[in-house]
């Protein structure tokens, strides 16, 4: 069972994700990891990515695809792979079909997660993380016990400058653009299951269940 999971931020993606993970038995793969195990391993295309990384400018396409080819032919995928962070554009959805067409392996379905965007405000902006141990917290679903404390290792919370409304605007407006393209790509495949991700997250993982099952 090969999936990606797509969703604006602040929609759910990591909790579902690991809720897969552990329900199927996938390999979970993010574009951010990849490009991490490349450099930490330091082959040619992991080299190329640090270079990119190091001078603080987006890693180019034709480099992440060396990532994704690299990433794709280790023999753990053969149990099934989550896929998120990518493809984020249309380009990068046909170059993902075409690696996978080579490996003779194919998407089975994409899982679209929606959420009114008032909602997806609240929980991005209401986020507050630790600086040390990374753990994240929010201030009304998941509160620390100690107000503005971290619970595992005592640091001062902060929120991230990429969780204030304004930057989640830019955000959300960068994410619609390019992901918006990409789901009709897969839509015309009759893969896409867009899933109402409103509700609790047992419920939405229930959601999501019902419909890779049913793919």
């Amino acid at each position: 069972m090969n999936l990606l999971i797509i969703g604006a931020p602040g929609t759910g993606k990591g909790t579902m994700s690991e809720l897969l993970i552990e329900k199927y038995g996938v390999i979970h793969i993010s574009t951010g990891d990849m490009l991490r195990e490349s450099v930490a391993a330091g082959t040619e295309v992991g080299l190329k990515a640090q270079s990119y990384m190091t001078a603080g400018l987006l890693v180019p396409d034709e480099v992440i695809h060396g990532v994704i080819v690299e990433r794709l032919a280790k023999p753990d995928i053969d149990q099934g792979f989550l896929m998120d962070g990518y493809p984020r554009t249309l380009a990068q959805a046909a170059d993902l079909d075409g690696i996978l067409k080579e490996l003779g392996k194919k998407i089975d379905c994409v899982i679209n997660l929606e959420l009114d965007e008032e909602v997806l405000v609240g929980r991005i902006t209401g986020r507050r993380t630790c600086p040390q141990c990374k753990a994240i917290y929010h201030v009304v679903n998941k509160p620390p016990r100690v107000e503005g404390i971290c619970d595992v290792c005592g640091s001062e919370l902060v929120t991230r400058k990429d969780d204030t409304a304004e930057s989640l605007k830019t955000r959300l407006n960068a994410y619609h653009e390019s992901t918006r393209p990409v789901i009709e790509y897969y839509e015309k495949q009759g893969l896409v299951r867009t899933i109402d991700a409103n509700h609790a997250p047992e419920e939405v993982f229930a959601s999501i269940r019902k419909a890779v099952e049913e793919a």
